[in-house]
């Protein structure tokens, strides 16, 4: 948490162009292509490394799927995970993250610029409807990062049960799931490390949908699950 307050104050300067021009794209996507504004969001995750000093060590990049839509599916730590992935995917995606969360400083422009889906924890008619949505998205080629464990309290290396019912967007739509391992990513904003941290992504090998079809959404999210504890066992981590 004092890294996360430490990088808001290192930030505070940036405040008065980041802002505005975040606003400004989301409020004009026809200026601002896709490409644009995710460039323009890894340049502000890069300022946030810097100034928080954390590295963040990318794998399996070469695996992903190189054209169409598909949905990443993380173990979820803190608030660095989707930053980490962000920096880490190079072609644009977006996620979904608690509506809660979603108004605080420079969060809200973020969420806005890419796209990103607000979460209302425990309205399960909004809840559908955002995996609707997500469902079509997909079809036309976006790509997500959906965090099927929902919190991230005390998970750290730990990787909890996957809810099945938001692998319901990928079975409708019939697109690759990507299995993202995540480690030591708590470390930067959920954590009382004060020194410079590292952390990992790991894209794992897609999962299509012929290898899951015909599969109950219980049975996909326990597929998953155990397929980021063996890859984060890869790396010494013991996640079971």
């Amino acid at each position: 948490m004092f890294r996360f307050l430490l990088v808001i104050l290192k930030n505070v300067k940036r405040a008065p162009y980041l802002i505005p021009k975040m606003r400004k794209m989301f409020q004009h996507p026809e200026r601002y292509s896709e490409e644009v504004r995710y460039a323009f969001a890894q340049k502000l995750i890069d300022y946030m490394k810097a100034s928080g000093k954390i590295e963040t060590e990318v794998y399996g990049e070469d695996t992903l799927p190189q054209e169409g839509g598909y949905v990443m599916f993380p173990n979820h730590q803190g608030k660095y995970d989707a930053l980490g992935i962000i920096y880490a995917h190079k072609q644009p995606c977006s996620f979904v993250m608690d509506k809660a969360k979603s108004y605080s400083f420079l969060v809200k422009e973020l969420v806005d610029m890419l796209g990103a889906k607000r979460l209302e924890i425990n309205n399960v008619r909004q809840n559908l409807t955002i995996i609707n949505e997500i469902t079509e998205d997909v079809k036309k080629g976006k790509r997500y990062i959906l965090f099927s464990e929902g919190g991230y309290d005390r998970n750290r290396n730990k990787v909890q049960h996957f809810k099945p019912g938001s692998f319901k967007c990928v079975l409708r739509s019939q697109t690759p799931i990507v299995p993202v391992a995540l480690i030591d990513s708590y470390k930067p904003f959920n954590s009382m490390y004060v020194g410079k941290v590292t952390t990992k992504v790991i894209f794992l090998e897609p999962i299509y949908y012929e290898e899951y079809k015909g599969m109950k959404t219980p049975e996909i999210a326990t597929m998953v699950r155990q397929r980021i504890i063996d890859k984060m066992a890869e790396f010494g981590v013991d996640a079971g």
